[in-house]
């Protein structure tokens, strides 16, 4: 299928995992052929922005949770708070592709940095809600048009 119609034209950030770097928390990659198939027409920037915000891979896995004031964090099963490194690798993420100039991204659902639309929902049940992670987050605060990889399979 691709990027819609309505995708701007210009270099296309993509969640690593996705075009095969193994950087998931697991050590896993999610090679996608979709979007492998986008580097036909556009110049793919890879992103993680859990390794650009320090974490090491493999990692414990993480779930966007809110405190008690309200505020997003990001916390492991542990309650390890992860928040400050999913914040460093957003800004990051977003660093690179401005840089690039990408037109849009497409992002990883359900990750705590690249999920959009939906994301876990920080009890760690495998239970999702509609949510958007830290860096998915910045990128459409930025104005750039994010999409999951089942928005272009």
């Amino acid at each position: 299928m691709g990027l819609p119609i309505t995708a701007p034209a210009g270099p296309v950030a993509v969640s690593a995992c996705l075009i095969g770097y193994p950087c998931r928390y697991n050590g896993d990659s999610r090679a996608c052929r979709a979007v492998a198939e986008l580097a036909r027409d556009r110049v793919l920037v890879p992103i993680c922005p859990e390794e650009l915000g320090g974490l090491p891979t493999p990692r414990a896995a993480a779930e966007i949770v809110r405190s008690g004031n309200g505020q997003r964090c990001v916390r492991t099963e542990e309650g390890d708070d992860l928040t400050a490194a999913y914040a460093q690798g957003a800004a990051r993420a977003l660093s690179i592709a401005l840089d690039a100039e990408v037109g849009c991204a497409v992002l990883k659902e359900n990750s705590p940095s690249c999920g959009s639309g939906r994301v876990y929902d920080g009890t760690f049940s495998g239970e999702r809600i509609c949510g958007t992670g830290i860096a998915a987050q910045l990128f459409i605060d930025a104005d750039i048009p994010i999409f999951s990889e089942s928005d272009i399979a």
